[in-house]
């Protein structure tokens, strides 16, 4: 184990060492001069488009060394999107539009498939009923945006957490994989927040939402979410997160995160993350750790990888083996990332997770249907199209 880990770890590091004009024809260039002139004057009098669309989809494929068909285990929190192992499958189609003034900003991004399905898994029941349908299941995020002055914003709807380092969108993350961090935590929150940049290099927010990963709220308290920005140089960002919110129907359970999430741009080619994360309710507390070391080898390709611990030992949160016992999990990630064209990225990935509890009992199944694997390893690649 150790082995591994030591030879993934230096295996990352080392990506740190890794129309002139024609003066003889004065004419034509005066021409040109008055041309580009002419094409400034008209680019300046249409005034930009305040409607924008953007979006993705993503697929993928990884192979599991147990020779299962899920990477799901006793708890069914050992992946967190990539569940299927030995398919062909669909993570999630984006379409995202934005529309923004000086005053207002509003954005409405929908998603469907699979990772659409499993961020929003708070809203599995519409108005209507259980079975009937869904309103939530098609929305990440939903929300107007409020520039009350230069440095002040006020934000109400649905909108992505402000807890962790990795983000639901593929394209924006680097690993295709998310960890257990990103898994154990908020996805989303609905509500109203303030953020304010102080600074260039510092800002704060405040919010007030609904329950934990919800559109609705079950009882009378409100979940409460704050962050304090700091940018101490240019290349380097660090964010101090939290969010707590009492999700008990008729006692009191209290869920708070405390979270760290920081990058700093150690050289040109050198990016190096962390995120550490810390959280408890009526049941126990978890918490974990994971570094981030991307390198880009060339102009196209770029290496990199996480390597996390997440200890839920005390069963706190979701990860727990088959008779509801805490858990802890040691993981590396390694993955690649090729730039086929602007709007193309191929990601090949290898990942390796081991389990253990207090009980000594086994985590992941094996080609039989039997837990009797306390480890797993998976390879395969996402193909990622984005605009």
């Amino acid at each position: 184990m150790k082995r591994v880990f030591l030879t993934f770890l230096g295996a990352s590091l080392s990506l740190a060492a890794l129309a002139t004009e024609d003066p003889t024809k004065p004419n034509k260039t005066e021409k040109k001069v008055e041309k580009k002139e002419e094409v400034k004057a008209v680019a300046a009098e249409e005034p930009k488009s305040p409607l924008s669309f953007s979006g993705y989809v993503d697929t993928y494929y990884f192979a599991n060394f147990n020779g299962v068909q899920s990477n799901l285990g006793a708890s069914g929190f050992e992946r967190i999107f990539d569940q299927k192992a030995n398919n062909f499958q669909i993570g999630l189609a984006q379409m995202k539009t934005t529309y923004t003034t000086d005053k207002v900003t509003g954005v409405i991004d929908l998603t469907f498939g699979n990772h659409g399905d499993l961020g929003n898994y708070g809203n599995t029941m519409s108005p209507l009923g259980e079975g009937i349908g869904t309103t939530g299941l098609a929305i990440k995020q939903a929300y107007i945006a409020w520039k009350l002055g230069a440095k002040a914003t006020l934000t109400g709807g649905q909108y992505g957490t402000n807890v962790g380092y990795e983000v639901i969108d593929a394209p924006v993350n680097f690993n295709y994989s998310l960890s257990n961090l990103f898994g154990n935590g908020p996805f989303y929150h609905t509500g109203i927040k303030l953020d304010i940049a102080a600074t260039d290099k510092f800002g704060f927010m405040v919010g007030v939402v609904n329950g934990l990963d919800s559109k609705d709220d079950f009882n009378k308290a409100k979940g409460i979410q704050g962050q304090i920005t700091l940018k101490p140089t240019d290349t380097w960002s660090v964010y101090l997160n939290y969010f707590g919110s009492n999700e008990g129907a008729e006692e009191k359970d209290m869920y708070s995160w405390f979270d760290l999430t920081t990058s700093m741009q150690a050289t040109e080619k050198l990016l190096v993350g962390l995120n550490a994360a810390y959280g408890k309710n009526s049941i126990g507390s978890w918490g974990g750790a994971a570094l981030y070391l991307n390198g880009k080898v060339s102009e196209k390709f770029s290496l990199g990888t996480r390597i996390e611990y997440f200890d839920n030992s005390k069963g706190g949160i979701y990860l727990v083996d088959e008779n509801g016992g805490g858990v802890s999990t040691t993981g590396i990630t390694l993955t690649g990332s090729y730039k086929v064209s602007d709007n193309l990225m191929f990601k090949p990935e290898y990942r390796f997770d081991s389990y253990k509890n207090s009980a000594g009992t086994f985590q992941l199944y094996d080609k039989d249907g039997k837990l009797t694997k306390k480890s797993q390893s998976t390879l395969g690649a996402a193909l990622i199209f984005y605009f």
